[in-house]
This record gives structure tokens, C-alpha cells and sequence, in this order.
């Protein structure tokens, strides 16, 4: 893995000797220019080449924005699937979607760079936009690994070059050019526990001669699911009781005469309702590592026109299906009818009607979440340059078009009508059927259900009458035009003046459909409304490389980097945005390099347009005794005049517990843009007297004002009952308590999460990348690469007056902030032989310490709790075989390494961005032809 940039398109051009020498930096093969015996008067052809960051072809491949470099040989080495799983590892990623998300997760995957988010990362194939969601981001899974050539990653904001969400940097995949001949590969792997099997085959033929070039390429992919009950972090139950949920099976119910919480016991007795004891360990019903299966074919090619003009074609189709499975649906709150067969007081002189009764439908067989997810990618342009007097330009025009289509089908999920009727009166028919309604008003077609019971109790065709399959759909469209041009304009002293200059116009727009009965409202599972909207853009920006010093004393290179991009959209107007950037090259083995520049991030669909959505969260109420915080005075006074009893107690289990009543999700249409300043500065040494090695250190700070957020329950809750005044004006208004709530006075039954531009973020870090390639020796080649982030600040505003949260080295759930990432990789070959070992490493992060677990916590008496440092191990033997294949075994997390328990974590008691628990063994095989 190198820090050098690679080029993503090339066309060789005559430069004049001094020139190129100016320009080149202390990359070997621009250093070896300098044997080159000829005046500085005579023609050599170079590369001119384009680098991620920037539209103006060089003669050089290091600009003054850092990059990263991951090539096809080094992601085959990692032993995986994905993109998504090779880019979640890079150090400068932080918690990103993927596929262990299985409560939240939809099967798709993404990156978030510098912990940002993966909406301020921007996602690009061959430097240009890719098929995006309904929340704009991408997807890594429809790109298929086995088209890639490399990845490059811009660790710097590029909003200048490539417009919106190009805040924390920029991910550009680029595809295999110019392949000639075919190529088969294989791949099969699981866990050492014999579960999560992963199986992936691709093949891909290319042809290619001087006027034209085609590449087709297809793959498949097979991910198999772990169950989280299979692994002992996972699996739930004392002490921890992750996963333990207040509704089980025998249902339990509210008694109205004293308004408290039973269960039936023998006799029909009302036995006082224990969560860890009537409750329900939901965990081993869920997926840990959830299963899909990707179907991906790819199509590339150019036909040079004439010499200068050249006509190019993209297009993918990938087809994604994935699961997420959960317990059953949990029914609460429902009323089961005095009238009821299936009520103890039925016919009694205290008959009754008992209420808040709730269940769990254990005999569904759980929750199904299928996604079936197609996209399609389109690009077609023509490409050439032409000559004004001796002067060069290149130009471009394109036309690209994506399109996501998503059908998700859901089981498990109940009608309330038809439970309603269920739960109402009920009779014994003279054929001793059990028959919905009265003798004289039969609802036809209905079963009485009895939710006091326990499993076994609900029969299959009560089942089938309040079970419905939910239908869901959603489409994302784009469309882009784009037009570029570069070149040099004229001669300075220190070389020519290179630009670049382009014009995009661009749609997008989407939609979501849910199901006609969620969308009402009928049913148990979470509501959701309609999603429709869309919006345009037209964007123009410029960009100039100034060559200032060259080969003059402690200058043998000095230029700067400017560019400006103005947009203007059709839902909140238009944006400016500008950079600055350096190179200095005081002398031949050491590069200085800097950059300034402004970005934005434009609302998305769902910002904008998203229909309101139910959401059922995890939360500790800072009013719940079990937390121990209304010791706090300012918690305790807010609480008391809230009217939440003193004894007020969260239902539920373990110490961040999931809501009764659905929360709200909104979208907001009069969003603004997100703003951000982006700030860089490092070195490259490359010292002559050690070959084959070079260091680059660099130093971001990103700013971040106007950010898009959702506040978490958490956050509102937090903020309310412990906030400034100013916070408290916000966020206590944003939710509603029962103090009459049956069985449990003082619950949150109404909570809106709105989207607001309201937030702040400072990022400031390093990053380190060293790359060494040894002189080769008996035993073989040797090299080492060792990349490295570490995070000084991490720092966020609520609003731009609140007081700042220090983040870095803390663990919010779901939401990790290493101080340090940091991979390792010792690569050696000998022959036909060769070996990869990788050490991957997290730092250590520290969480809060629910009250409710002092005792397993690093440090009670201030109720923190270490998450320890985490080191993964991966191993990697080759061999390349006389008959043109390579064949790798290999294992990842080679120890075995468990990750560090969270006592936090919402689901699974560690985070989803650590490994799944076990040692992965797998075999690949590649046949070239």
C-alpha cells in the first residue's frame, strides 16, 4: 500500500526536459529522468497523467493533497469479498454501515472517512459519480472487487474539483484499462465455528488492439449468516442480559384495579411481572453477521475515432439480495376484552377488561427483512485533445445515468385490526370452535388469540389471520451531463500555466413506497410514510496549477494549486467554494506539501423529502432509577417538575433500554447545505540513501458547521435533563411523557428525532504512512508498509453556541472514536512463493458505566469502563503455479482475537465495527489465460 498517487487516465504528450524535471517529485521513476542524457531544449515523451484531487494532467504523481493507494494485488492479499470489507480497515476509516449491522442494517455497506459519516465521504469509479441511495451515499457492494485496478484515497475535502460530499475525502475506484486475455478466480471461506461461509466466483475477458479495447467481466458472491446466539459475547442472558426484553412469552398484562404489571400463574392467578424473569432473551434469534448474495455483470470499452478522438462505454448491472432477521414481533399495548374466552375474569363479578397487554409472537418464527436490490450504471462520452500552436488541451463530454431499484419484502409483521379483533370478545360455538365477536355478530374469518399464554399457545391459523407480508419499493435515479477541458495556457519562468475548467448538470431525484397498510398505520411493525422529491444542479468550476521556483537553490520545485467551483441548486441556491494548495521541494529527497479548501454537502432526498417513520430505539432515561443520574440535582429538579414519580423505573433490562411507544424520525425540507474548511500539511522523504524507502506525515484539521444531524433519543434526553438552557429549549420539547401510563407512570411515549442543521464538528489529526521495499537477499524480496491515523480532536457542537464534546478515545454505541488505527503488512516472495502477514490495531476507548453494572466496570467510583486496545492478526502463503494461477490459503484473525465488551452496545454487547468472534479460514484461486 502506498502514499503515492496513480494515475487514472493517461496520454503521452511532449513535454521539454526542464519542465518534466521541474515537476517530478521524488517518486524512482520521475528521479530516473534525471539519467536522461539530453539538453534542456530536447522533447521527451512523458505520462501526463490525472490524480485523484485534481482534473489537470501532470507529468508527476504527487499533488499537494495526500493520498492513498490500495492496488489490485494488495486488496487480493486481504483475503475478503467486498470493497467494503478492504475499505473498512483502511486507518483513516472510521464507523461505517456494513453487513453486521442486522437492527438497523439494510445489507448494504459504506465508508466513513475521519468518522464523519459516509454522506461527507464521496464515492467515485473512474472520477465519477457512482449509483447512490436515497440518503446519498453509496454502496460499496455494487462494485464488483474483481473489475478494480486500485483505490485511491483522498484524505482531503475536494469540493472544488468534484462538487458535494466531498468533505472528509474522496474514494475513487478505478477499473482495469486495456486488459488483454481472461482471467477465472474462485474463492471459498468460513469461521473456525463452521458457520459464516463466504463463497465468491468471477470471470472477466478482455481484448484490445491500437484503435479499441473491450473489457466484460461477471461475479458472484455468497455471504452466509452467523447467529448471534452462536457466539458467546453475543449469545445474551446474565449478567449482562444483552438482548433481554421486558415482552416475552407468557404474555403479560396491566391489571386496572391497581394499575401493575402480572403474568398468569397456576389457577390463573396473577403472579407480579419480573423482566429478567418473565422477559425474553431476544439475542439468539438474531443474525450477528447477516447473509446476502450479489450477482454483478461489467462492460468497458473505447473505440479510438480517429487519433484524436476517441469514444468510451461503462455500464454495470448488480443485483443484491440480503436478509435481516430479528426475534418475533413483539404486540404490546393492546386491550384483551373482558368478553375475551381467553380473560380469567371472563364471567366472573370482576370481569374485566385487562390492558397494555403485550407479547411475543414467538410462533412467527421472527421478523424477515429481504432486500432485493438492483442497480444499473450507465456512462457514454467522447474524449480527445487538439493542438493550438504547440499547446496541448485535453476535453471530455459524457453522459451518465444511475438508477437503484429496492424491493423489500418483510415478515412477521402483524395487522392491529385483525388483532384487535382477536384480542376482543371471543365464544365457544355449539361445535366447540373458538369464534371471534358474539353468537350473534361473527367476524368471519377470525381466531380468538390468547396472548397469556405461553409458547404453543397462538395456533397456526390465528397466526394466519393477523399476519400480513409487508411489500415495500424505492427508486433513486441520476443523471448526469458533464463537460471538461485542460491544458496549458502559457509559459511562467518556472514552467507552463496548467488548467482545467468543466461545466455538470445534474438531476437527482427519488422515491419510497411502503407498504399501503404501514403507511396507514395498521400495523405492528414500525410505520413509515411516502418518500417522493427531487432537485437539479448546475455546477462550473476552474482550477490552475502555477509553477513559481524550479531548480534554483532550496527550490528545486515551489508551485501552488488553486481551484473555485460555484453551484447553484434548485432547492436552496447556490454555493461558492475555493482552495489553495502548495508543493515545495527544497531539495530532491524531501516534499512539503499543504492545502486549504472549502467544501459543502448538499441535503440529500431523504433529508429533504423523507416521510415521517416510526422508530423504536434504545435509550437509558436519565429519570430511571436504574441509571443512577437523578442523584444529579439539576436531573433530579428537571425530573420532579416533568412529574415523573421518584421511584419511576424504564422498562426493560440491562442499561440502555428499547422504547414501548414509536419515536418519530423526520425529514426537513428546508435544510441548507453542510459548509466545511479543510486544512492539510505534510512532507514526503524519500531519502537517496535508502533505496526503496519513503515516509510521508501530513496534518489534517477538518471544520464543519450547519451539519445535517438526527439527535439520538440518547442525545435529546441528555440534553433536556442536563443541558444549558439554551439546550434545554431545543430538546425538551422535542418528546412527551404519560404520567399516567398504564403499569409504568412517567414513560416517554413520543419522541421526534428531526433532521436540523444545527451541529458542529472539528476533526484534527496525523497521518503516517511509511513504505520500505528492501534489497533483495537470498531468502527473497522483502517489504513492509505500515499506515497509520491518529485522531487529537475530535470535537462537536450541538449548536454553534453550545460548550464543545471531546469525542476521540470515547465509544458511543454504535459509534466508536479511536485515537489510533493502524495497519501493519509485511509482505515477502521468493520464486514462485510468496506470504502476506497484517497486523490490524485498534486503540483503546472508553465508554460510560451504567450504574447497573458498576461492579464489571474499569472504573465505578466514575462510572467509566475501558474498552481495551484490540490487535487482529491476518496470515496470507501464495503459490504461483506453472500453469499461470496463483493459489493463496489463508486465515484473518488468526488468534482468534474476541472483540473488547461494551457494556453500552445496543445489540450484541461489542460494537459492529470490530470482527465477528472467531478465526475466518479461506482459499482463493486465480487462472490467467
Amino acid at each position: 500500500m502506498k502514499q503515492h498517487a496513480t494515475p487514472t487516465s493517461a496520454r503521452r504528450a511532449r513535454l521539454p526536459l526542464g519542465v518534466a524535471m521541474a515537476l517530478a517529485v521524488a517518486a524512482p521513476a520521475v528521479q530516473a529522468q534525471d539519467a536522461v542524457q539530453a539538453s534542456d531544449k530536447a522533447p521527451v515523451d512523458l505520462d501526463r497523467i490525472q490524480v485523484t484531487g485534481s482534473r489537470i494532467k501532470r507529468a508527476d504523481v504527487e499533488t499537494s493533497q495526500p493520498i492513498f493507494t490500495l492496488t489490485r494485488a494488495e486488496i487480493d492479499k486481504q483475503g475478503v469479498t467486498s470493497v467494503a470489507d478492504v475499505l473498512q480497515r483502511i486507518s483513516t476509516n472510521g464507523a461505517a454501515l456494513n453487513t453486521t449491522f442486522n437492527n438497523g442494517g439494510d445489507g448494504s455497506a459504506g465508508i466513513s472517512l475521519r468518522n464523519l459519516g459516509s454522506g461527507r465521504t464521496l464515492v467515485l469509479v473512474n472520477g465519477r459519480r457512482w449509483t447512490t441511495q436515497l440518503d446519498g451515499t453509496v454502496d460499496l457492494n455494487t462494485i464488483p472487487a474483481s473489475i478494480i485496478e486500485r483505490v485511491e484515497v483522498l484524505k482531503d475535502g475536494a469540493s472544488t474539483i468534484y462538487g458535494s460530499d466531498a468533505i472528509a475525502g474522496v474514494v475513487n475506484i478505478i477499473t482495469r484499462q486495456n486488459f488483454e486475455g481472461a482471467e477465472a478466480g474462485a474463492y471459498i471461506g468460513q469461521f473456525g465455528q463452521g458457520d459464516g461461509m463466504r463463497q465468491a466466483y468471477d470471470f472477466s475477458i478482455g481484448v484490445s488492439n491500437d484503435r479499441s479495447s473491450l473489457l466484460i467481466g461477471a461475479s458472484y458472491v455468497k455471504e452466509e449468516e452467523v447467529m448471534a446466539g452462536d457466539r458467546k459475547i453475543s449469545a445474551g442472558g446474565p449478567p449482562f442480559f444483552g438482548g433481554q426484553s421486558a415482552t416475552g412469552f407468557p404474555g403479560s398484562f396491566v391489571d386496572p384495579r391497581d394499575n401493575k404489571r402480572y403474568v398468569l400463574g397456576n389457577n390463573n392467578s396473577f403472579v407480579p411481572f419480573s423482566s429478567n424473569t418473565h422477559g425474553y432473551n431476544t439475542a439468539p434469534d438474531n443474525y450477528l453477521l447477516t447473509p446476502q448474495e450479489r450477482t454483478s455483470l461489467f462492460a468497458q470499452g473505447t473505440f479510438d475515432i480517429t487519433d484524436k478522438l476517441t469514444f468510451r462505454v461503462e455500464t454495470l448491472y448488480n443485483q443484491r439480495e440480503s436478509e435481516q432477521l430479528l426475534a418475533a414481533m413483539p404486540v404490546t399495548g393492546l386491550t384483551l376484552s373482558k368478553d375475551s374466552i381467553y380473560n380469567p375474569t371472563k364471567g366472573t363479578a370482576g370481569a374485566r377488561d385487562l390492558i397494555s397487554v403485550s407479547r411475543r409472537f414467538q410462533e412467527s418464527g421472527g421478523r424477515s427483512f429481504n432486500q432485493d436490490v438492483k442497480n444499473y450504471h450507465f456512462y457514454s462520452g467522447l474524449e480527445g485533445y487538439f493542438n493550438v500552436g504547440e499547446r496541448t488541451f485535453d476535453w471530455d463530454v459524457g453522459y451518465r445515468y444511475d438508477r437503484t431499484d429496492q424491493n423489500q419484502i418483510t415478515y412477521g409483521l402483524f395487522n392491529l385490526a385483525n388483532l384487535r379483533n382477536a384480542y376482543g370478545p371471543s365464544f365457544i360455538d355449539s361445535a366447540g370452535v373458538a369464534r371471534c365477536g358474539t353468537p350473534t355478530a361473527v367476524i368471519a374469518g377470525c381466531v380468538p388469540i390468547n396472548p397469556l399464554g405461553g409458547l404453543g399457545s397462538i395456533s397456526q391459523e390465528a397466526l394466519n389471520y393477523v399476519s400480513f407480508t409487508a411489500h415495500d419499493s424505492s427508486r433513486v435515479e441520476s443523471k448526469s451531463y458533464t463537460a471538461n477541458i485542460s491544458g496549458d495556457l502559457f509559459d511562467l519562468p518556472a514552467g507552463p500555466l496548467g488548467f482545467a475548467a468543466g461545466y455538470e448538470h445534474r438531476t437527482e431525484s427519488g422515491q419510497f413506497d411502503p407498504d399501503a397498510f404501514i403507511a396507514a398505520g395498521l400495523s405492528t411493525g414500525n410505520g413509515s410514510k411516502p418518500t417522493s422529491g427531487s432537485y437539479s444542479l448546475d455546477d462550473l468550476y476552474a482550477e490552475f496549477a502555477v509553477p513559481v521556483l524550479a531548480d534554483v537553490p532550496f527550490a528545486k520545485l515551489l508551485d501552488f494549486s488553486v481551484a473555485t467551483r460555484y453551484s447553484d441548486y434548485s432547492n436552496f441556491g447556490d454555493t461558492l467554494n475555493s482552495k489553495f494548495g502548495f508543493r515545495w521541494k527544497p531539495f530532491d529527497d524531501l516534499l512539503i506539501r499543504g492545502n486549504w479548501s472549502e467544501g459543502f454537502r448538499a441535503p440529500t432526498i431523504n433529508n429533504l423529502f423523507a416521510g415521517d417513520a416510526d422508530t423504536f430505539v434504545s435509550y437509558a432515561d436519565p429519570c430511571s432509577s436504574h441509571t443512577g443520574r437523578r442523584s444529579n440535582p439539576q436531573i433530579a429538579a428537571k425530573c420532579a417538575a416533568d412529574g415523573v414519580p421518584a421511584g419511576y423505573t424504564q422498562s426493560g433490562s440491562g442499561s440502555s433500554r428499547q422504547t414501548v411507544e414509536a419515536f418519530v424520525n423526520k425529514s426537513n425540507p428546508d435544510l441548507q447545505p453542510e459548509t466545511s474548511v479543510s486544512k492539510t500539511l505534510g512532507f514526503v522523504y524519500s531519502p537517496s540513501w535508502i533505496q526503496g524507502f519513503d515516509i510521508a506525515v501530513d496534518w489534517y484539521k477538518i471544520k464543519i458547521e450547519n451539519a445535517i444531524t438526527r439527535p439520538t433519543a440518547q442525545f435529546v434526553l441528555d440534553k433536556c435533563y442536563a443541558g444549558t438552557p439554551a439546550e434545554q429549549a431545543v430538546y425538551c420539547a422535542l418528546f412527551k411523557r404519560d404520567n399516567a401510563y398504564p403499569g409504568n407512570p412517567g414513560t416517554i411515549v413520543d419522541m421526534d428525532l428531526p433532521l436540523l442543521n444545527l451541529a458542529e464538528y472539528t476533526v484534527e489529526g496525523w497521518d503516517v504512512t511509511m513504505n520500505y521495499r528492501l534489497p533483495e537477499t537470498a531468502y527473497g524480496k522483502f517489504s513492509i508498509s505500515w499506515d497509520t491515523s491518529y485522531t487529537s480532536n475530535w470535537e462537536t457542537r450541538t449548536t454553534k453556541d453550545s460548550k464543545p464534546e471531546q469525542r476521540q478515545g470515547l465509544y458511543l454505541p454504535q459509534d466508536p472514536y479511536w485515537r489510533i488505527k493502524s495497519n501493519l503488512y509485511l509482505d515477502w516472495a521468493k520464486g514462485d512463493f510468496g506470504a502476506t502477514w497484517g497486523v490490524r490495531y485498534k486503540s483503546g476507548i472508553d465508554e460510560t458505566c451504567p450504574a447497573a453494572f458498576k461492579a464489571y466496570c474499569s472504573d465505578p467510583d466514575n462510572l467509566k469502563n475501558h474498552l481495551g486496545a484490540t490487535t487482529y492478526h491476518d496470515l496470507q502463503l501464495r503459490y504461483n503455479t506453472p500453469w499461470n494461477a496463483t493459489v493463496s490459503i489463508g486465515a484473518n484473525n488468526l488468534f482468534a482475537k474476541d472483540p473488547p465488551l461494551a457494556l453500552t452496545a445496543p445489540y450484541n454487547q461489542f460494537d459492529q465495527q470490530y470482527d465477528v468472534p472467531g478465526r475466518y479460514y479461506y482459499m482463493q484461486y486465480r487462472q490467467r489465460f
